[in-house]
């Protein structure tokens, strides 16, 4: 979106003297890009074992310990994610803001939080009931199958950024 004056609405996010650093220096941005991707695996990793739990597989693990050993992972992960996804961001915001593959990834990890919130408080508050492993509910089963497939789209869209 550009103003009157040429000037995009988020251009003066690229003039920081972080998003110029972020560009200027020649490793900054790959090592930011590296954590990045290394949060994106802490995170992914650990969603995909509970999902693929949930579906069936290691059935004698329990979903309440797998979920206390895997939880913190997935928030410890956001702790590398979120700044390093804003630096990235801030280095060329008027050119992402404006990927298609940038909007579509930030609506599906916005989905998958909605998926995982609506899982924690519903399905998953009565796991006690079914953590036996062989009566996982097709409601918990269907959050897992959507949460795998939305992550795999934001892993895609994060590829898709450097060609679109």
């Amino acid at each position: 979106m550009q103003h009157a004056d040429g000037a995009t609405a988020l251009g003066w996010v690229e003039q920081t003297a972080l998003a110029t650093a972020m560009r200027q220096e020649l490793w900054l941005y790959p090592a930011v890009e590296i954590l990045h991707i290394w949060g994106f695996v802490v995170l992914v990793g650990p969603i995909a074992m509970f999902d693929l739990r949930l579906l069936g597989l290691s059935p004698r693990v329990s979903v309440q310990q797998l979920s206390r050993h895997l939880l913190p992972w997935t928030w410890g992960a956001l702790l590398a994610i979120v700044p390093t996804g804003v630096l990235m961001f801030m280095a060329h915001a008027d050119e992402f803001i404006s990927n298609p593959a940038f909007l579509t990834k930030l609506a599906l990890i916005f989905a998958a939080g909605i998926n995982a919130a609506v899982f924690h408080l519903g399905p998953f508050r009565s796991v006690p009931a079914w953590d036996d492993g062989v009566s996982t509910p097709t409601v918990a089963k269907l959050h897992a199958a959507l949460s795998l497939l939305i992550w795999m789209g934001v892993i895609a869209c994060g590829r898709l950024l450097a060609y679109l």
